[in-house]
């Protein structure tokens, strides 16, 4: 009986192990999105890609090799905003495909132009600029962020689809000596926390995942002393406020992967 116990058992992991592998392998997977998805920030860029900067080292990427889907197609974009994505990103997707990653918002919304501003004028300005945006994510997004979410899941039916929010860029009272102020830094973060529950909710409004990577940076934003993000970088202003590989692999991947 313990033998037959045994052979049986053997049997069943055996099958499960198999099922387990045809199931990382059966997934047809399409990553959409702005440049938190592209990889701005984390080198290694496709330089097929051009100026979408499509990176070997962002976290759709680092899926893609560490689960050997049975098909990847990466159409994220730096600059992205939502009407970007229905234009330019959706060909590849399809009745067959299984899986769809997404980050999107906050170009719409207008952030780079928010640090920027206050980067470059007074604290008053900068937050007024940050009350603009905010009005933005209640008036605007929610129906941008509606109209690709039903395009998308109308193109793929069957898919899951994990939409990714965006870090806290500061760490609050940290090593930054100078630059914006703390009042600055905490309504930057209060900010992207306003565009992640206005996304979280029109996500699950569609039956999609939301996946928040706030807490995957907790103790990695600017002036953390182990920053996953870059600061503002003036010989290359592009990757400013973008995650670094360290970002893309240690909060980004996780965070999808989890809800993939």
């Amino acid at each position: 009986m313990a033998l037959s116990s045994s052979i049986l058992l053997g049997a069943v992991l055996a099958l499960t192990g198999a099922s387990t592998a045809n199931a990382a392998t059966s997934v047809d997977y399409v990553a959409l999105g702005d440049s938190y998805s592209s990889g701005v920030g984390s080198g290694s860029y496709d330089s097929a890609s051009g100026d979408c900067k499509r990176s070997t080292k962002a976290y759709p990427a680092l899926w893609a090799a560490a689960n050997s889907p049975a098909s990847f197609a990466f159409t994220a974009c730096s600059g992205a905003v939502t009407d970007d994505v229905r234009a330019g990103q959706l060909g590849p997707l399809s009745a067959s495909t299984d899986l769809v990653s997404i980050s999107i918002g906050g170009n719409d919304a207008g952030f780079a132009d928010v640090m920027t501003t206050c980067v470059l004028q007074s604290e008053a300005t900068c937050l007024s600029r940050i009350a603009t945006a905010r009005s933005y994510v209640d008036s605007t997004l929610p129906g941008k962020l509606d109209s690709v979410y039903t395009a998308i899941r109308s193109k793929a039916p069957s898919a899951r689809v994990v939409v990714l929010g965006y870090p806290r860029f500061y760490k609050i009272g940290g090593s930054c000596i100078v630059g914006l102020s703390d009042t600055e830094r905490s309504a930057i973060n209060s900010a992207s926390d306003y565009l992640n529950a206005a996304t979280a909710k029109r996500a699950a409004n569609h039956g999609f995942a939301f996946s928040d990577v706030a807490s995957r940076f907790t103790g990695h934003e600017i002036c953390s002393g182990s920053a996953w993000l870059h600061s503002v970088n003036w010989l290359n202003i592009g990757e400013s406020y973008h995650p670094t590989a360290a970002g893309q692999s240690g909060g980004y991947l996780p965070a999808f992967s989890s809800a993939a």
